[in-house]
């Protein structure tokens, strides 16, 4: 595929509240795409005519999580023809739980240039401002409302050990803190809501507190909760295990059959069990 024929994707990331987030650079890209592909095209055209862009409703099109499969066929055509379509979601980042996925790998698959221009993201805010560990996070977006799915996802946050980031409607707030109270015991977390706007507020505390803090309270905006992770399993130190090891080969196990015994009575990984009937039995060499 030549050069002149391929055209652009262009991600932009628009304000989640604060009109002051978007960028020269968004700025710059909404208003020279031949195309702009949106969650909801009035408040693309919203935002555009409150930022002083040029709102041509010809130059909109939808692409929701409804019509997404529907529509790849047809942005492949523009790009193809060599057009630039800029892909904006509601708010914030797109294809970070919203709309984008499918047309990003379609796009790229096809050969296209595919490129972004960073900005707001309601889940890098409240994970960085929620105090809690960031070296290593994951994203949840919104839960099932119900049902067995639910009950898994809850479970898997149970034992997740990275710090989680879940998004929520307001309206469903309360239960959800209720339901990671319930999985997840008394564990750190942060709620944010309304971020960027006049009215933001970020809460810290325990799980418990928080399902005291928000049971009765009217929630209104934007929703993301940040969950602490869980602590590792504290597991039999070095000493311990080299203690174990040294009896079994004292009573004559191979280190083979050390390593087997140890781990399965002390629970640890059978390599690390061999590892150490291997540095005994040479040390007693």
């Amino acid at each position: 595929m030549s050069a002149a024929r391929t055209g652009s994707l262009i991600l932009v990331a628009t304000p989640i509240g604060n009109l002051g987030d978007l960028s020269p650079r968004a700025r710059d890209a909404l208003a020279s795409a031949d195309v702009v592909c949106c969650e909801d095209t009035r408040r693309t055209r919203a935002l555009l005519g409150a930022t002083g862009l040029p709102t041509n409703p010809r130059r909109l099109v939808s692409l929701h999580g409804h019509n997404e499969a529907a529509r790849i066929p047809e942005v492949l055509g523009w790009l193809e023809e060599g057009r630039t379509v800029a892909l904006v979601s509601d708010a914030g980042t797109p294809a970070v739980s919203d709309p984008g996925r499918r047309l990003v790998a379609a796009a790229a698959s096809a050969g296209h240039v595919v490129t972004e221009v960073p900005g707001p993201s309601s889940v890098l805010m409240a994970l960085t401002v929620s105090g809690l560990a960031t070296d290593r996070f994951c994203v949840e977006g919104f839960l099932p409302r119900k049902g067995p799915e639910r009950r898994r996802r809850l479970r898997e946050l149970a034992g997740e050990e990275r710090t989680a980031v879940v998004l929520e409607a307001p309206g469903r707030l309360s239960s959800l803190l209720a339901d990671l109270a319930e999985s997840c015991g008394d564990r750190a977390v942060t709620v944010c809501r309304e971020l960027t706007k006049l009215h933001e507020e970020v809460w810290r505390g325990s799980l418990p507190a928080a399902v005291a803090e928000f049971a009765e309270r009217e929630v209104r905006g934007e929703v993301v909760v940040v969950l602490a992770g869980s602590e590792r399993p504290s597991g039999p130190d070095d000493a311990a295990i080299d203690a174990a090891v040294r009896d079994r080969l004292g009573r004559g196990d191979s280190p083979r059959g050390a390593a087997e015994a140890v781990a399965a009575a002390l629970g640890v990984p059978h390599r690390r069990a061999y590892e150490a009937a291997i540095a005994a039995r040479d040390a007693g060499g």
